[in-house]
Parts: C-alpha cells; structure tokens; sequence
C-alpha cells in the first residue's frame, strides 16, 4: 500500500491498493474510490464492539474496503481542519489518541478502546476516561485539530498541557492531571483547574486547536434566535 496525503487545512489521505490489499475506517469515513473495491460493512466485536466505538466517537459499524482489480485508489478526508498523522506500526506496537481520532488503517490494525485508569485524569483530562487504541502490525493514519507539535520525552521528563491539546501519546507516556496553584491563577490566568501531565519515557503529539476550542471561540458571533 502507498499513500499520499494532500492539503493543509482540511487534508486527504490518498491511497493506492494492490489486489487484495484492504483497508477498514468508521462508517461513513470514504471519500471517494477508483471502481473495483469491495465493500463489507459490520458491527465488528459483536454488539459490545459496536457499543464500545460508539463510547470512543467512533460509529457502532464498520467498513472494510477490499482492493479486486490490480490496482486501486481510495480516499480519507479529514472532518475538521487539522493534520493527518501517518503511522507505521510494527507488531504489538500500540499508541493511544483522543476520541474520534482514527481515520483509516490497514486491515491488520487492531482498534479498541482504552480506559483512563486515573479517576482524575480521567474526571479532568479533557477527554473523559474512554480514549482510542490502535495496535500493530500495519499502517494507520490518525487526524488531529489544528496544526501538530511531537515532542519525545525522556524518563521522567514532564510536559504540562492544557485539557485538550493532548491529541495521542505512546503507552509509555504516564497521563495525569494536577490543579493549577494559586488564588489568583485559578481565577484570572484563564486555563481553567487543572493541566494535563504528561511524564516520560515516550512521544507524544499535542494540537494546536482543538476542535471544542474552536467551537467555543464561534459561539458568540452565531446568531442567536430572540425569543417571540
């Protein structure tokens, strides 16, 4: 399988399939398709499979497209204005992203959802306790809000990061929360409670604009309807 990825606010990833080659994404997720591929859409896992995507911001079904000719094209387009991250998984390699942050991968990817264990990073963290976990072997692509900044922690290193802007980290990576310190801070500094902490060993990926950000940054200039 060969990719690539076009634009810079709202990107496609663009693939090129050989026979028998597949792909799987949420449903809904295709853009558009060279003629030739077979389409399969379940509930994979069963109900509890279908139930836990849906938990994760993914879609209950999903859609595996089989490449049937020598050759085909099949694309991804982000769903907001972002970066689409690519990565090459080896086996039982895994990483750990925000909700709604899979794209499209290839049919060895394995897609789970993962739980927050830390009530507080999990009450906090901007996310919730569910978060999305794709392990190898395979390519998968991940799409983030805003532009992407990777950092690589070593042991014990820290990165203190506003709820939100965390989009995907290595397992490696210890994810909690702490409060912000200060009267003043609290009240006037404009960050909220808590800041997400990140500790090392691992990568982690952080976002420029996440999408509830954005959202309320517009909020006051839509119109709003007056009442009768």
């Amino acid at each position: 399988m060969k990719y690539e990825i076009r634009g810079d606010t709202l990107p496609v990833v663009i693939l090129t399939l050989e026979e028998g080659e597949s792909v799987f994404t949420e449903s809904g997720g295709m853009a558009w398709m060279s003629d030739g591929f077979e389409m399969k859409t379940n509930m994979e896992g069963g109900l509890f499979g279908g139930i836990a995507r849906k938990l994760a911001g993914e879609t209950i079904f999903i859609t595996t497209y089989t490449c049937k000719k020598q050759h085909g094209i099949i694309a991804f387009a982000s769903s907001f204005p972002g970066k689409i991250i690519p990565l090459q998984l080896s086996a039982g390699q895994s990483i750990i992203c925000q909700k709604k942050a899979f794209l499209c991968a290839e049919r060895t990817v394995k897609l789970e959802i993962f739980f927050r264990k830390k009530l507080g990073a999990g009450l906090f963290g901007g996310e919730g306790f569910i978060l999305e976990k794709v392990t190898g072997p395979g390519m998968c692509f991940i799409e983030m809000d805003g532009e992407v900044v990777e950092y690589n922690l070593a042991p014990g290193e820290i990165m203190k990061v506003d709820t939100g802007h965390v989009a995907m980290f290595e397992p490696t990576v210890d994810f909690d929360i702490e409060m912000i310190r200060g009267f003043t801070n609290i009240l006037f500094g404009g960050e909220g409670l808590f800041l997400s902490t990140l500790r090392g060993p691992g990568r982690i990926w952080l976002q420029s604009m996440p999408v509830q950000n954005l959202a309320g940054r517009l909020i006051p200039y839509l119109p709003s309807s007056s009442s009768s």
